[in-house]
């Protein structure tokens, strides 16, 4: 197969069919500050087609505020039970407002109120502190008000220039299958393990 989004597609619907993964979407991102600090963190998938891979964020976080200084980003998939990891390079670019919003509205109206209420990434007084403020908003937001998008939240899409699907084998003899993009075109290499 020369489309290795059409090979990870397979093997996400493989993951999220498999009973023992409990969040099949769920990714390291690691990012590095402009010095090269590097850091890294799980976050969920929440979208993919041939333009890359969306999560979301508070654009204050350390994430947010990394890949705005230094765009190059990267992702790992390890589905343990499969045996599988699938590791993704490549640019991050901020969705548009229309893609960050519709995403938004399809969240439960809590995870809503929670993207205002969180000051994600920064120091917080008490646990007390955060749900004064939720509890506030759900004084102030509800199904029939609900919020708007905070302008301070949206997503990131990272747009794939290397994605390796990692096979674990008997006696450590892995299948490493490395796409590689080349213009429109994928390149594709298998490596020794």
């Amino acid at each position: 197969m020369n489309n290795p989004l059409g090979k990870f597609v397979e093997w996400l619907a493989e993951a999220r069919a498999h009973t023992a993964i409990t969040e099949p979407t769920a990714m390291t991102l690691a990012t590095a500050s402009k010095d090269g600090i590097p850091s890294a963190r799980i976050v969920l998938l929440k979208g993919h087609d041939e333009r890359g891979f969306v999560f979301y964020t508070n654009l204050g976080s350390r994430k947010a505020e990394e890949l705005k200084e230094n765009p190059h980003a990267a992702l790992c998939f390890a589905w343990l039970p499969l045996a599988r990891q699938l590791r993704i390079e490549g640019m991050a670019e901020q969705v548009s407002d229309k893609e960050a919003d519709a995403y938004y509205a399809s969240r439960p109206l809590i995870s809503r109120i929670g993207a205002w209420a969180s000051e994600q990434s920064r120091p917080l007084a008490s646990r007390e502190t955060l749900m004064r403020k939720v509890e506030a908003l759900q004084e102030q937001y509800s199904e029939h008000a609900p919020p708007p998008r905070p302008p301070h939240w949206s997503g990131f899409r990272v747009i794939p220039n290397v994605i390796e699907f990692w096979q674990e084998g008997k006696f450590r003899l892995h299948e490493r299958e490395v796409y590689t993009r080349s213009n429109n075109d994928w390149n594709v290499q298998i490596l020794y393990p």
